[in-house]
């Protein structure tokens, strides 16, 4: 086994820098530094703060969060104020505590998602990113919303890559966060990085349906949801390897089922540049400094120096035999 000499646990983007390779998933860390009493935020990679649109939006109706075996069933619905009531409020929080911030968008429409990116654009210096959620799937046809315009934009790549050209108002890297209800992810994947995202964050959840065997009706307030947990950890690392294989290039952030520093390791061999902690928060809120721990330990244990050896790792043979 190698010996292990000086550690950087540094990650790299594209051209941006992070600190840790371990960031909180949008959706789960709020909008603002309510974690930071658990986390403090400026210890760990990124805050991807919860998807925001340029208006505000009342979400779906109760219940909206159900347990799973293997995790949890959503439908939160991007609830929000709005990007101008986050400039105003939330920002200036996270920038007191020292976190780096990845900004969150959606919207019906394209010329919505713009908006969105445009009022950031204000705020450019105080983002690392804009994280462009193309796949949430309660939101769309199959919503409540009287206002709905589209379904999963992430399902269709000539519309996935005019909304990332939209958004290049923002003046920051942007990332398409995609979606795993597709066959087609690698295709959205090409389209988008084609389009100027410098990176893509995979994945969202997995659509996923819930009776209450007591009434027989769904058990969410918008019939369906969205699953996150353990029990897509599996298809997350199978997407990220399959768009690793095909776009060599391209930055991708895994998300999806981590809740142990192996989970982690496990996304960058299969080719993640650096990851995303969400559900797991829920349980545990202080799990991703865990897991940021774990990932250290783990790297100690294997001499690995510097993330960028583990990384695409089975694409390459496999860690280097000087490490096993």
């Amino acid at each position: 086994m190698k010996r292990q000499t000086q550690f950087d646990h540094s990650v790299r983007v594209d051209d941006v820098m992070f600190k840790s390779p371990i960031l909180l998933a949008s959706g789960t860390a709020g909008h603002a530094d309510e974690l930071d009493p658990y986390v403090p935020l400026r210890e760990i990679g990124a805050i991807v703060v919860k998807s925001m649109s340029s208006f505000e939006w009342a979400g779906n109706k109760a219940p909206r969060l159900r347990p799973t075996n293997a995790g949890m069933l959503n439908a939160v619905g991007l609830q929000g104020m709005g990007v101008a009531h986050w400039i105003e409020h939330d920002l200036p929080r996270l920038k007191k505590v020292g976190a780096t911030i990845v900004a969150s968008i959606w919207g019906f429409s394209i010329d919505d998602y713009q908006s969105a990116a445009t009022l950031l654009s204000e705020v450019s210096a105080d983002l690392a990113a804009v994280e462009i959620n193309l796949s949430c799937p309660n939101i769309g046809s199959s919503s409540n919303s009287a206002n709905s315009r589209h379904g999963i934009f992430a399902h269709d790549e000539n519309l996935s890559a005019e909304i990332v050209r939209a958004c290049a108002v923002s003046k920051t890297p942007l990332w398409a966060k995609l979606s795993p209800n597709t066959d087609r992810v690698v295709d959205v994947a090409s389209a988008v990085e084609e389009a100027g995202c410098k990176a893509v964050t995979l994945i969202n959840t997995a659509l996923g349906l819930a009776i209450d065997v007591e009434s027989g009706l769904p058990g969410l307030g918008n019939g369906g949801g969205g699953l996150s947990g353990n029990g897509i950890h599996p298809i997350a690392v199978r997407t990220i390897f399959d768009v690793r294989t095909r776009l060599p290039r391209l930055p991708i952030i895994g998300v999806g089922g981590i809740s142990r520093g192996e989970d982690a390791v496990e996304m960058m061999m299969a080719g993640a540049s650096c990851v995303q902690v969400g559900t797991a928060t829920f349980a545990d809120p202080r799990a991703a400094l865990r897991i940021d721990r774990e990932m250290r330990q783990w790297a100690s244990r294997h001499g690995v120096n510097n993330w960028s050896e583990v990384v695409n790792a089975a694409h390459k043979g496999g860690l280097a035999t000087k490490q096993r």
